[in-house]
């Protein structure tokens, strides 16, 4: 991966807090048809995938020889009820800045290890955000709905 693309990605996870913030503030007035989640909800499910998804893998990437994953589409996260909306959404910032400064250290060997994962296969640092923002631009798009 070149510089200037592992910047590029590093832009487009760096920016997403403001664009959640936008789209689910937007949304918070409309009707949530049966069985979706609320903007909230969609914003706490985005803090524990941050935590127990993201930041576990690349931590596994670190700490663990040829680190296996399974698929992990965690619920919404349960911690601070009473947050509402806007705090919830400062708590994603909060995550995701983690994670890119967990990123941020990363050396040029680091950046070229990798694991396995059960449904994308191998994934390197650059594929794990990769999968990130995907799954980010997915809920952004079902708020715009």
């Amino acid at each position: 991966m070149t510089q200037a693309s592992s910047r590029a990605l590093l832009s487009a996870l760096g920016g997403f807090p403001e664009r959640l913030a936008v789209a689910a503030r937007s949304a918070a007035d409309r009707p949530v048809p049966d069985g979706e989640w609320t903007p909230e909800q969609v914003v706490r499910h985005l803090i524990a995938v941050e935590a127990g998804v993201h930041q576990a893998r690349l931590r596994d990437l670190a700490t663990v020889a040829d680190p296996r994953w399974d698929w992990a589409e965690p619920g919404p996260w349960p911690g601070e009820p009473d947050l509402g909306l806007d705090g919830v959404i400062g708590r994603f910032a909060a995550a995701r800045a983690t994670t890119l400064a967990t990123i941020d250290a990363i050396d040029e060997a680091g950046w070229a290890r990798s694991g396995e994962h059960a449904t994308f296969g191998p994934l390197d640092v650059g594929g794990l955000v990769r999968n990130a923002i995907d799954h980010d631009e997915e809920h952004l798009r079902g708020l715009r709905r």
